[in-house]
């Protein structure tokens, strides 16, 4: 803890501490019985977690049977990038809550919840091309973490009205944390509680999800407070918290990645609990440290490489000089003082996705080669997101070479089953590739414009109806007819046109349209 985090958390006793865990039983008793507003807990079988959901279970089982009518909700995400030792604890914690609460009368319900199989990181990174998440487009956290958690929580609200949504986040974890929490303080759940209860700052508005409003019973508490009470108090559902301190042991960061609910949560890049992937942060410490401190966990390797691979500052060369959706935009880029205008850059090329697919395929099975036994038949890319990776690669990028089957029967010697339906029959395929890129010869705009227009004819094939099909050439046309040069040269006019009308100057608009009509039928006539 910093100097300043230690003044603000004084260290207690443990005389204190008990005190504490007293007062807070007593509070979570008197919130359980005031109304039927459900529980919903975060865990994410880490330190902090797990101390909030001992506190409530230790609890509520000091409660009469009859007592124990409301829902405990635990609910964890599963990002399906998760680091695979902590996959794996939370799997079978879940499992042993369940079985610990029905042998217990507890009302406790554990939900394993997941992103959609369209928003998963492969899904999005190799499918879709999307970059490495950086500070300025961290898209994976509302995918992967904020949209199940929110999906769930709020289909509870559409059910009870309202929630108690429970985490296990603290103050003394960061400033920015301490910052985010304090800002939604306040001193009731609702009007009911207003003059029922005396919990002061230890609920807080959520600023995304009506009707529901967060409580976190340890967010005053220190580290070294978690520790002693998980080592002090046995664990109710039968895990060992010793188990749980030896995966924190020789980390170089102990931060546990939180339940994520909206995008002021920073990121846990940091933590052991977090992402494998994650490029948020300069290093994956934690898995360096797990793979340097033990023999057993070298294993690992493959994926600290591919993120590390991932994890570049400067990514230009592999990506397109169009956005996603096929347009030219430019930046005012500064570096060392030289300013200058650039395209923003895309998604990855086809090239590199493909590369992307290979690696992590490599990945899976290098690990389930020298893996210890219990992770054998891990999984890093699930058949239903090499589906998805497959349609988006062949309907929406119209690459009807359809490379997928063929990356993973080689990397993997197996043939890939694709479920989906329809999705082994088309009209064009490798043949037609190949005959194309013979024809196309270097030229790689000229092979993308044949196969757009060419694919989107054969969407229209089957259809009883045509109607917008001129529309959709028409839109091949506009993203793929020019050059790179060409395409940069003219989103440059344009933005010059744009800003001499701001500006008023007339004459530099003349000529501006001027030259912009002359490009246009020149790219035009060389279509």
């Amino acid at each position: 803890m910093t100097e300043i985090q230690t003044l603000l958390f004084p260290p207690r006793t443990a005389s204190q501490l008990v005190e504490d865990i007293q007062k807070l039983t007593q509070e979570i008793q008197e919130l359980y019985c005031l109304n039927n507003t459900p529980f919903v807990l975060g865990y994410s079988g880490g330190k902090d977690s797990s101390t909030t959901l001992q506190l409530i279970w230790n609890a509520i089982a000091l409660l009469p049977v009859e007592k124990r009518t409301k829902a405990i909700y635990v609910m964890t995400t599963d990002t399906q990038v998760e680091n695979p030792f902590v996959s794996t604890w939370v799997r079978q914690s879940l499992e042993k809550m369940r079985i610990a609460a029905k042998k217990q009368q507890m009302p406790i319900e554990p939900h394993l919840l997941y992103p959609d199989t369209k928003n998963t990181f492969w899904v999005c990174l190799i499918g879709k091309g999307y970059p490495a998440p950086r500070h300025g487009f961290r898209w994976c956290t509302e995918r992967l973490k904020i949209n199940p958690t929110n999906h769930f929580i709020r289909r509870i609200i559409r059910t009870n009205g309202e929630v108690l949504l429970i985490l296990g986040t603290r103050k003394a974890e960061s400033q920015s944390r301490a910052s985010t929490m304090t800002k939604y303080e306040i001193g009731q759940v609702s009007e009911l509680l207003k003059f029922n209860s005396g919990l002061g700052n230890s609920l807080r508005y959520s600023g995304t999800l009506p009707n529901a409003v967060i409580y976190s019973p340890i967010q005053d508490w220190r580290d070294d407070e978690v520790w002693l009470y998980l080592m002090q108090w046995e664990n109710p559902w039968g895990n060992s918290n010793k188990d749980l301190f030896n995966m924190y042991r020789g980390a170089t960061a102990d931060n546990e990645c939180p339940l994520v609910v909206d995008t002021s949560t920073p990121s846990c890049g940091d933590s052991r609990f977090g992402c494998w992937v994650c490029t948020m942060v300069n290093k994956d410490k934690s898995m360096e440290a797990m793979i340097q401190n033990d023999e057993e966990k070298e294993w690992l390797q493959p994926l600290l490489d591919i993120r590390n691979e991932l994890d570049i500052q400067n990514d230009r060369d592999k990506r397109d000089f169009r956005r996603i959706y096929g347009k030219v935009e430019l930046f005012e880029r500064n570096v060392d003082g030289q300013v200058s205008i650039e395209p923003i850059p895309g998604p990855y090329t086809k090239y590199w996705r493909e590369h992307w697919l290979r690696r992590v395929l490599e990945a899976q099975v290098q690990i389930r080669q020298t893996a210890p036994e219990e992770f054998k038949d891990i999984t890093l890319i699930t058949s239903e997101e090499l589906s998805e990776i497959r349609r988006i690669w062949l309907e929406e990028k119209h690459e009807f070479d359809d490379s997928l089957p063929r990356i993973y029967k080689k990397v993997t010697g197996e043939t890939f089953q694709d479920d989906r339906p329809g999705a082994n029959t088309s009209l064009l395929g490798s043949d037609e590739w190949d005959v194309l890129e013979e024809i196309c010869g270097e030229d790689a705009m000229h092979l993308e414009l044949m196969a757009k227009l060419l694919d989107t004819e054969r969407q229209y094939y089957t259809k009883s109806y045509r109607t917008g099909i001129y529309n959709n050439l028409e839109k091949c046309f506009e993203s793929s007819s020019r050059s790179k040069d060409e395409a940069i040269e003219n989103a440059h006019l344009k933005r010059d046109l744009k800003t001499a009308a701001g500006q008023g100057d007339v004459k530099t608009v003349k000529q501006l349209t001027w030259a912009n009509l002359k490009f246009s039928k020149k790219a035009k006539n060389e279509d």
